[in-house]
Formats: structure tokens, sequence, C-alpha cells
């Protein structure tokens, strides 16, 4: 589809990227002043009305939850052919998928935001939410006033625990997905979520390849990471705020936590947190990991379309 010069009352300026279920533009919020993204249901989905309804759901959860720790939804709309959009808060810091591509965090870093990543699923989980999809691609980075915030993004495929009926077809990212996300038969909760968070915690502290170099790593946070990738779900830890909190037992002692306790979700990542300050002064400040063979620049299941269409620091949730 060509460029659209309007989407409801927002100016488009350019296409951001485009995936199998939605399309993502650059738009100006006039009212506002600010820049924001637009998700629009992809047009070969717009006659399916049971994924039009999910896009509708995604929507209507983040704006019902409306937590800074989740990507925040400002205003829903349809267009003149039916099919609904989003306008959703732009991620000015990227995604920790375009972090990894430039290398591997230091251990102290990875540790941080492996705990923020937690803490945002953890937001979903106190509603009884199971996000479903954790990728380095759904986890944002935004601009505070002091410092930056994790943000999760793209509940497109997150159900309310309590529903009775669910997707009949596989839903989620191979490399990232709990193992039972293959069966459609299987109950999924928030120990799906666990094994992604799991699997995360090795991207960031071992790098891409099924075989992640945990060599640098506490040998009791690798337990930890263990655990949570466990193929029985009866292994893994509950929920995200168990995997949080065995993670920073694991990390340090409770006199003297190696990750801050945080209950407001406002902390920046660079407070209180020196290996974090570090980083955040250099934002992409990823360090390369010789171990890298080529074809290695993203781990398992980050399959994506090519990104030359976004601006630096733009990203957008992918999915309906």
């Amino acid at each position: 589809m060509g460029t659209p010069a309007w989407i409801g009352p927002y100016r488009v300026q350019r296409l951001l990227g485009a995936g199998s279920f939605a399309t993502v533009w650059l738009g100006h919020d006039p009212a506002l002043d600010s820049r924001v993204a637009i998700k629009v249901l992809a047009e070969n989905w717009s006659h399916d009305l049971r994924v039009r309804e999910r896009f509708r759901d995604e929507a209507r959860l983040l704006r019902r939850l409306d937590h800074p720790r989740l990507v925040r939804v400002h205003a829903v709309g349809e267009l003149p052919d039916g099919r609904p959009y989003a306008v959703l808060a732009l991620a000015d810091g990227g995604s920790l998928r375009d972090r990894l591509a430039t290398g591997t965090p230091p251990v102290p870093l990875a540790l941080a935001l492996l705990d923020e990543i937690a803490a945002g699923v953890a937001v979903l989980h106190r509603e009884r939410v199971v996000h479903r999809d954790l990728t380095p691609g759904n986890v944002l980075f935004t601009s505070t006033a002091d410092g930056e915030r994790v943000v999760i993004a793209d509940l497109g495929l997150a159900k309310a625990l309590a529903a009775a009926s669910g997707l009949t077809a596989r839903a989620g990212t191979p490399g990232y997905m709990a193992p039972e996300q293959d069966d459609p038969l299987a109950v999924v909760d928030t120990r799906s979520d666990v094994f992604g968070l799991g699997r995360l915690g090795l991207r960031l502290l071992g790098g891409p390849g099924p075989r992640p170099h945990l060599d640098e790593v506490p040998a009791p946070v690798v337990a930890v990471l263990r655990r949570a990738t466990a193929p029985r779900p009866a292994d893994r830890h509950p929920d995200a705020d168990a995997f949080r909190a065995a993670l920073r037992r694991a990390a340090g002692t409770p006199g003297d936590p190696a990750i801050p306790h945080t209950p407001t979700g406002l902390r920046p990542l660079d407070a209180r947190h020196p290996a974090a300050a570090a980083a955040a002064r250099e934002r992409h400040a990823f360090r390369p990991r010789a171990a890298l063979r080529p074809g290695e620049a993203f781990g398992p299941g980050e399959a994506f379309g090519p990104r030359s269409a976004l601006g630096p620091g733009e990203a957008f949730p992918s999915g309906p």
C-alpha cells in the first residue's frame, strides 16, 4: 500500500515497518505535538473477524492496564475500510533486539536489564494475563525525565488466564516459546512466560546461538535460568515475580542486592547501578563477542524483516 497522508487525525510521516499482521507508521500527533507509532491491521487480515478482534483486544488490554512498564495506547480508531488502528507511544530508545545486534552487554548490565524485563512481565501476571511472546523485539526502551525505562510491548498474543477459549494455532516465537505453546491442547499460563524470561536471560548473558557462553555468569544465576527454561512447566518458577526474586537472590544478598528493588517501576536503568550508569552514557555500548560465527548476529527465533526503514532510536510493537 502507498503511504497515507493521514490516519485519523494523525499526519503520517513514513513507514516504520510491516509484519505479518500489522503495518506500523511513524505519525505526528498535532494535538500533543509529538511523534507516535500508529499500528494498523494488515490488509490481508482485514476480513478475518477473529484477527481483527484480537487486534482490538491488545489495544483494550494495554489501555486498561495503563502501566509505565508497558507500552501505552493513546487512542484507537478505524480506517474508512474498517481496519482498526492503535496509536501507541513511540519507544525512542529502540528495542533490545536493536541493541543486541551490536554485541552482548556486560553481566551486571544484563542482569539489570533482565530484572527490569521481569518487572514488566510481572505487571501482566498480577493482572492474570500471560504475554506468550517474550522476545528481544518486544522489549523496548523509552526516555523519561530521569533516564531510561524498559517497557514491554506487543500483547497481540496475550491471553487472560481466566478465558475459557484460546488460540488453536501455534502461538509464539521459536527460540523463546515454551514447549507447551507448540501444543494447542496444552495449558499455557504464567510459567510459559517464565520460560521466555529464561531464554531472554540466556540471550543477554550468553550471547546468540543454541549453546550460550555462560563462563562469566555466576553459577547461582545459571541455576535460575536453567530452572526457568525447564521443559516441564511444573519445574519452572510459578510466575515473573518468583523468577525476579530468585534472580535477585542469585545475583546478590538481600542486604546488599546487586539489582536494587524498584517497587514503583519508575527507576531509570542508570540509577544506583554502576554498570548500567556506564552503559547509559553509551546507549549501544554492548561489547562485541569474539565467539560469534557468521550468521549469528541474532539469537534463535528472532526472525523479522529488514529494518532499513527504521530511523535511529525508533521502535514499535510488531504483532497484532
